[in-house]
Formats: structure tokens, C-alpha cells, sequence
């Protein structure tokens, strides 16, 4: 089908005088081989370690969730060609805020043209007229504070100069941590009365809603729906054969989810295997679960030929997770922020001075 390029067009204000530099919506699935190329371009130049696959954005697109990319996003043209996109999406996190989060990806041929800051600032007036619409609605109570979110990593400093230019403040961090050999793994039983047991798939579902309910009590946390579930199986790391599920009884204790993205290891040419959705429910805490099933998960990374191990920690978790990383081997070796800036009308954000203060380690 061909679009009327007229009706198609997005009108941007505040855009850069740039020869045929066009701002569109989402056409449907011809767009994602040049969403992919933009991925590609834009994490090179910014030292982002990631491994998409068309394949990879074909199942997260079919399993939006509060996002119509047809609503939603922005396609960024010069010449018919794309040169970044945009998407914005909300969520309700822990019953204290609404927040809309945003991501884009621009090449970095085009940028500091001022196209970043006319997306942004657009993206900004989209999510208030989205959160105004969903109060309409009753979706969202009215007096509920409102926040624009991004995702930021320590390499990407244009990002971070634009987004603290225009308001935003670094809200949380997260570390990746490595642990660069799976030598002299440390022992770890596990408490008395629990088991581990082969994952089989009548206990997906119990094995999902149990990860639910533990991750909870963490920062920033939104209540999953049924196209996350559907999205996780669907997963190409979906490897429930690498996990490790502590039971007690018939009840799901904790566990961890560990994968080997076999395609990551080739292009940045490692042997890493990831632990990662690592949890334990309320119950089951402070008996060393966590730390027996991430000992039995490097072993089974390290059956595999794997040479090192990975994961993701919110520096602040109130649990000790970065404690107990560190106490097993792993050591932080980049980070990542989640820039918050509140949108008009309501109650003051927490103390920015406080958002900003650095993490021990930093």
C-alpha cells in the first residue's frame, strides 16, 4: 500500500531547517529493517553493547504494551531515508507515579542539528496529552505525579548532555557486573527444605508469576501483563534448560534465569553466559537462596564452555544484591541511569540533590 506522504507527515515544531528532512508515522512492519540499520549505526558510535535481530524487534512490536507505534512513534527521514525513530510508551510503577517513558535512536551523522532536542521536547507534549487523555478516561487518578523517563549509559555522553540541558535528572543507577573467569566458584548450599528441580513447561507459568510477585519490592516496579508473559516465551534467550528454580514444596522460592546469547558472543567475540532475573520471594529471603542458585547457575555456564558471566544490579536495591554479586566474583564494569524530569502540573519530584548524589563506587 502506498501512504499519502501528506497525511503521513508529522508536523514538528521547533525542527531544524534541513533539506528534506521529513518527520513520519509508523508504516507497519516495512519499517523495522531500517529501524534495525539505525540500532546498528547509533550503537557503535556510542559504545552500547547490545545484539538486536530483526526477528528480536518483530516479537517486542507484536507485544506492546501501552504503545501503538501507529500513535506513538516518530520516523525521522531525510531524503526517504530513515535516519532515527522514536517510541514512547507508560506504565503506573509501584501505585505512586505515572511515567512515560521514551526512546530514540538518531545516526550519528545527523546529530547536534537540533533534530534530538525538536524529538524530545516532542515526545514530551506527546506524553502529556497522553497522560491528559488517560485521566479522561479514568485510566489514570487525577493528582498522581507525572514523569518523562530515559534510559541513559555511561558512553553516551551527547545523550546525557541533552537530556540534563532540557531538565532531566538522574534518577536511579544500575551496573552491568562481570565476572571475568568461572574459576574457584564459592560454595553455596542450599537452605534446608528447598530443592532444585529441571524446569518443565506446566511450570512456566508459576515460574513467571513468582518473578512477578518477588520483583515487587524493586524500584520502579509496574505490574506485567499478559504481551510480557508472551513476549518472554517468545524470547530467542528463553533457555529454561540454564535456569535454576528453587521449590519449596509446590511453591516457587526464587531463582535465577540465566541465557547464553550465542550471537552477542560471536560479534563481540567472548564466551559470556548472562545470569540474570534473579529474585526470591518474600518468605524465602535472607536464607542464602539467592546466593546457592547463582553459584549452581555459574556452574551450569561453565558446563557450557562459557568463560565469564554477567548481570544487571540496581545500585540501590535494598536487598544487598550488589553485596552478594560482589561477593561471588562480580565486579562492575559500566553503568546505566534512568533520567527522570516531572512533567507540569503536579507535585514536585524527591529532592533532586538527592537523585543526583553518586552511588558508593562511582
Amino acid at each position: 500500500m502506498v501512504m499519502d506522504t501528506m497525511v503521513d507527515t508529522i508536523e514538528m515544531s521547533n525542527a531544524p531547517e534541513i533539506p528534506g528532512l521529513r518527520f513520519r508515522h509508523f508504516q507497519g512492519s516495512d519499517d523495522y529493517p531500517r529501524m534495525l540499520a539505525v540500532i546498528q549505526a547509533s550503537k557503535d558510535y556510542d559504545r552500547v553493547e547490545r545484539n538486536d535481530t530483526l526477528e528480536d524487534i518483530q516479537r517486542n512490536y507484536a507485544h506492546l504494551v501501552n504503545s501503538d507505534p501507529y500513535q506513538d512513534m516518530v520516523m525521522i527521514e531525510v531524503d526517504s531515508e530513515m535516519i532515527g525513530y522514536s517510541r514512547v510508551e507508560w506504565s503506573i510503577q509501584d501505585e505512586k507515579a505515572w511515567v512515560g517513558s521514551q526512546l530514540a535512536f538518531l545516526r550519528p551523522e545527523w546529530r547536534q542539528r537540533a533534530i534530538g532536542t525538536a524529538l524530545l521536547r516532542s515526545n514530551e507534549r506527546h506524553l502529556r496529552r497522553m497522560a491528559t487523555r488517560l485521566q479522561a478516561e479514568g485510566v489514570l487518578q487525577q493528582g498522581l505525579p507525572r514523569f518523562s523517563d530515559v534510559i541513559i549509559f555511561d558512553t553516551e555522553t551527547g545523550k546525557e548532555i541533552l537530556f540534563r540541558q532540557q531538565g532531566y535528572t538522574a534518577e536511579r543507577h544500575e551496573f552491568l557486573m562481570v565476572r571475568p573467569d568461572l574459576e574457584n566458584i564459592p560454595e553455596a548450599p542450599l537452605p534446608d527444605g528447598l530443592e532444585v528441580r529441571l524446569v518443565l513447561p506446566e511450570h512456566y507459568r508459576a515460574i513467571w508469576e513468582a518473578g512477578a510477585e518477588a520483583f515487587r519490592d524493586h524500584w520502579g516496579y509496574a505490574p506485567p501483563k499478559e504481551e510480557h508473559y508472551q513476549n518472554w516465551l517468545e524470547d530467542r534467550n528463553f533457555q529454561p534448560d540454564l535456569w535454576r528454580v528453587g521449590w519449596d514444596g509446590d511453591q516457587v522460592a526464587g531463582m535465577v534465569q540465566s541465557f547464553i546469547n550465542a550471537e552477542e558472543n560471536v560479534e563481540y567475540q567472548r564466551k559470556r553466559g548472562w545470569t540474570e532475573g534473579i529474585c526470591v520471594r518474600r518468605s524465602w529471603r535472607r536464607r542464602g537462596l539467592a546466593r546457592a542458585l547463582l553459584v549452581q547457575s555459574l556452574h551450569a555456564i561453565k558446563e557450557r564452555g562459557m568463560l565469564e558471566a554477567a548481570l544487571t544490579v540496581d545500585t540501590q536495591n535494598l536487598s544487598g544484591a550488589l553485596r552478594l554479586y560482589e561477593s561471588v566474583g562480580f565486579h562492575p564494569v559500566r553503568r546505566f541511569s534512568f533520567y527522570r524530569k516531572q512533567l507540569e502540573g503536579e507535585s514536585p519530584p524527591r529532592d533532586a540533590e538527592s537523585a543526583e548524589k553518586p552511588e558508593a563506587g562511582e
